[in-house]
């Protein structure tokens, strides 16, 4: 068996860097796709617990009327659908927590799922409430929808808020 080498001829020097920066580009594209995966699983998995720790600060302004930090945590063209379906702006809602027309004394959640899409959180959650509203006594079961979007790295910001109602006879046991 006849062993056929390629030619001796040497390629002009600027083929040689090309080749190596190509050989180097894929090496680290391969490296890059096996570590990947767990990068972007710890990325999500961090991104859930900023949006789990932006939600414990909702509730607790809520319950202690922070307006500024509930301002802080609203982005400007916020709007928020109340249990009575009224559409709320960011200045509308800021001032009901101004002038305690709405006013919260028990806020307790549960069954919270957060879904991650690019730089949109969506957080569904169950939650106990009693307080006053317009007024009138404020105590029950809600399911409710908070839209967050990434304005900047580290950084969210409600976008959409909407809370249904659920009724007596159909309410899920805590």
């Amino acid at each position: 068996m006849r062993l056929i080498l390629p030619s001796r001829r040497r390629l002009p020097a600027k083929f040689g860097w090309l080749l190596l920066f190509v050989l180097a580009v894929a090496a680290g594209h391969e490296a890059i796709a096996k570590v990947h995966p767990a990068a972007k699983h710890n990325a999500k998995h961090n991104e859930k617990h900023e949006i789990e720790a932006l939600e414990e600060q909702w509730r607790v302004a809520q319950l202690t009327g922070d307006v500024a930090s509930i301002d802080r945590l609203m982005s400007a063209d916020f709007i928020g659908i109340t249990m009575t379906g009224e559409a709320n702006t960011k200045a509308q809602q800021l001032d009901r927590f101004r002038d305690k027309s709405l006013l919260l004394t028990k806020v307790d959640i549960s069954d919270r799922k957060i879904k991650l899409v690019g730089d949109v959180a969506i957080v569904t959650a169950l939650a106990q409430v009693e307080g006053t509203n317009e007024g009138q006594e404020l105590q029950g079961t809600y399911r409710y929808t908070r839209v967050y979007q990434r304005v900047a790295p580290g950084v969210w910001q409600t976008t959409n808020f909407e809370v249904t109602r659920i009724p007596r006879h159909r309410r899920p046991s805590l």
